[in-house]
C-alpha cells in the first residue's frame, strides 16, 4: 500500500538533501517562524514542514493535486489529526518494542509475529476511518487512500491475516517435513500448518504418540544434541520468518510514509489556526505554467510578520502581469523589503501546495526561488561587504536555472551609487537575458532610473509612499522611482534630532488603519 497524498504517483523522499540555497531562503524569508507556528515544538513537524515547503513543485497539476488533499484537511481536520496519531502511536510502539534481538529463525518469526499483531489493530483502526470518511472526501488523494484501505484490508483479508497470525504462534513446537540427500543431509523443509492434522494421526509426529523406534529422546545436557535440533528447526521455518520479517517491515514503512506525508498537513492546519486567531485573511493560490508570466496579487502580506503582530497585518495589491522586472523603490523603512519577503514566501507556499496570506494570488510556477539580501559586515574582516555579495550573487549563479525567482534586498549598494548601480545592471540584464524573472529593492536611484528608461515595458514600478508629515502607510503603490529616499528621515533619527519642529524626526510608532488594523512600524531597519 502507499499513501500518495503529496505525490499522485510517488512516495516523498524524505532522505533527499535539501536544496544548495536553503539556509539562505529560511534566513532572509525569516521561515523560522513559520515553521514554527506549523511545528507546535514538533520536532519531527519541523523538520517534515521544512522540507516539504522548500522541495518546490514545478507543475501545476502536481500544485493542484495537494491543495485538493488540503481543501479536504482544512474541512475535516479532526479526520487528518486522528490518521496522524494513529501513525505516530504505531511508530512510537514499534520503538518500545524494539527490533530483532536475535538472528535465528525461531526469534526472527517470534518478534515479526508480535509486530505484525499490533499493526494489525492500527490497520483496522484506519479501515474503520476510510469507511465513515470516504464519502467525505473530494480529493484525489484521499478519496484514493480511503478505497485502498477498503479494498485491501476488506473483511476477508483481514480474518485470513488473524487466522496465519494464530498458526505462526508455535508455542507448541512445529511440525516439519524434510528429505534426505545423497549425503543423507536434510533437504526439502517445509513447515505445515498444524490444523492440517487431525486427533487421530498426530501419532505420527515425532515425540507425539507412544514411543516407536522411529521416536527419540535428547538428553538434559546433550548440548549438541539440542543445537542440531535447534538448527533443524531454524531451517524448517526460515522462509516464513523471513517472509514474516519482510511484511512487518513493510507495514512499518507504510506508517512511517503515512506520518510523514500526514505531518505536511497537520502542520498546515496549525500554521492556518494561528493565522485565523489573528483575523489574517489565506486563500488558495492559482498556479499557471511559463511562458505565461501570471504574478498578481490582492491583500497579499508577509505571513512571518504575521505571526509576530498581535493585529491583523494590511498588505499590498499589486498586477505585475506580464512584467519580468518589478523594481521597488521609496521612502526607508517604508515596507519594501517586507512586501519582497511576502513575495518569497508566497511563491513558496504556492509551490508546495499550502494556502497563502492573501486575498488572492495568482502566479507562474518558477523554476526555484533565490534570494540575495543584503548582509552585515564579515566580522573577521577576512573580506567586505561588496566581496562577499559578489561571492554570494557567484554561487546563486551557478544554481539558477531559467524561469527562476530571483529576489534582490538593496543588493551591491555597499560601494557608491555610480559602481554599485553599474553592477546592478550587468547581474539583473545577465538574469533577465537568462528567462529569470527579477525583483528588486533599491535605494539607487541611477539603478531603477536605467531600467524606467530601457525596460519600462517589461517593469513595473513599485514605491514605498511617504506622508507630508513623515508617517508611513507600508502599503506601496506602481509609481516611478523618485530621486530621493528621505534620508534626512534616518539622519535625525539615528542622530537623535528630535525636535517638535519637526515631526519626522520624533520616534515611530505602530500604524494602524481606522480599523485598528496593523499597517506596519516605523522602526529603522
Amino acid at each position: 500500500m502507499k499513501a500518495h497524498l503529496l505525490y499522485e504517483a510517488q512516495d516523498f523522499d524524505f532522505g533527499s538533501k535539501l536544496i544548495p540555497n536553503h539556509e539562505e531562503l529560511v534566513q532572509d524569508l525569516q521561515l523560522t517562524t513559520v515553521l514554527e507556528a506549523m511545528s507546535l515544538g514538533d520536532r519531527f513537524l519541523y523538520e517534515v514542514s521544512k522540507r516539504v515547503m522548500l522541495a518546490s513543485l514545478d507543475d501545476p497539476r502536481a500544485i493542484v493535486y495537494r491543495q485538493q488533499v488540503l481543501a479536504d484537511a482544512i474541512a475535516h481536520p479532526e479526520l487528518i489529526r486522528e490518521m496522524y496519531a494513529i501513525a505516530v502511536c504505531t511508530l512510537e510502539e514499534q520503538r518500545g518494542a524494539g527490533g530483532y534481538s536475535s538472528q535465528s529463525p525461531p526469534a526472527i518469526l517470534s518478534a515479526a509475529v508480535g509486530k505484525l499483531d499490533a499493526y494489525l489493530s492500527r490497520l483496522k483502526q484506519l479501515r474503520t476511518i476510510a469507511d465513515e470518511h470516504a464519502e467525505d472526501c473530494q480529493s484525489v488523494g484521499l478519496t484514493r487512500l480511503f478505497h485502498t484501505l477498503q479494498k485491501e484490508l476488506d473483511d476477508d483479508y483481514l480474518q485470513a491475516i488473524t487466522f496465519h497470525l494464530r498458526q505462526l504462534r508455535v508455542h507448541d513446537g512445529v511440525l516439519i517435513s524434510a528429505g534426505l540427500d545423497r549425503d543423507n543431509t536434510g533437504i526439502g523443509f517445509v513447515l505445515h500448518s498444524a490444523d492440517n492434522y487431525t486427533n487421530t494421526n498426530r501419532k505420527k509426529r515425532p515425540g507425539s504418540g507412544p514411543r516407536s523406534a522411529h521416536s527419540f529422546t535428547i538428553r538434559t545436557r546433550d548440548y549438541a544434541g539440542a543445537q542440531a535440533l535447534a538448527d533443524l528447526t531454524g531451517r524448517g521455518i526460515n522462509l516464513v520468518a523471513d517472509a514474516a520479517a519482510q511484511s512487518a517491515d513493510h507495514i512499518l514503512s507504510y506508517f512511517t510514509m503515512l506520518r510523514a506525508e500526514l505531518g505536511f498537513y497537520v502542520g498546515c492546519l496549525n500554521l492556518r489556526d494561528r493565522l485565523a486567531v489573528k483575523g489574517q485573511p489565506t486563500s488558495c493560490p492559482e498556479p499557471a505554467t511559463w511562458p505565461s508570466l501570471k504574478l498578481n496579487s490582492r491583500g497579499l502580506s508577509d505571513v512571518g510578520l504575521a505571526l509576530q503582530t498581535h493585529d491583523r497585518v494590511v498588505g499590498n495589491d499589486f498586477d505585475a502581469d506580464g512584467k519580468q522586472m518589478v523594481i521597488i523603490t521609496g521612502t526607508s523603512s517604508g515596507g519594501k523589503s517586507t512586501f519582497l519577503r511576502s513575495v518569497g514566501s508566497a511563491q513558496l507556499m504556492m509551490q508546495c501546495g499550502m494556502f497563502v496570506t492573501a486575498e488572492s494570488y495568482q502566479a507562474s510556477v518558477f523554476g526555484g526561488v533565490f534570494t540575495h539580501f543584503s548582509r552585515e559586515e564579515d566580522p573577521t574582516m577576512t573580506s567586505g561587504r561588496l566581496d562577499e555579495e559578489l561571492g554570494r550573487m557567484s554561487r546563486i549563479a551557478d544554481q539558477i536555472d531559467p524561469h527562476g525567482l530571483m529576489l534582490f534586498n538593496e543588493s551591491f549598494a555597499a560601494t557608491n551609487e555610480r559602481e554599485g548601480s553599474e553592477i546592478g545592471r550587468q547581474v539583473v540584464q545577465a538574469l533577465l537575458d537568462a528567462d529569470v524573472r527579477v525583483f528588486f529593492v533599491t535605494h539607487q536611484f541611477d539603478f531603477a532610473e536605467s531600467f524606467r528608461h530601457h525596460g519600462a515595458d517589461t517593469t513595473l514600478f513599485l514605491r514605498a509612499p511617504r506622508h507630508p508629515e513623515g508617517q508611513r502607510s507600508y502599503k506601496l503603490a506602481a509609481a516611478d522611482p523618485l530621486p530621493t529616499n528621505y534620508g534626512e528621515d534616518l539622519y535625525y533619527r539615528l542622530g537623535g534630532w528630535l525636535d517638535e519642529d519637526h515631526p519626522e524626526t520624533q520616534p515611530a510608532t505602530r500604524t494602524t488603519s481606522p480599523a485598528g488594523d496593523v499597517l506596519g512600524t516605523g522602526r529603522i531597519g
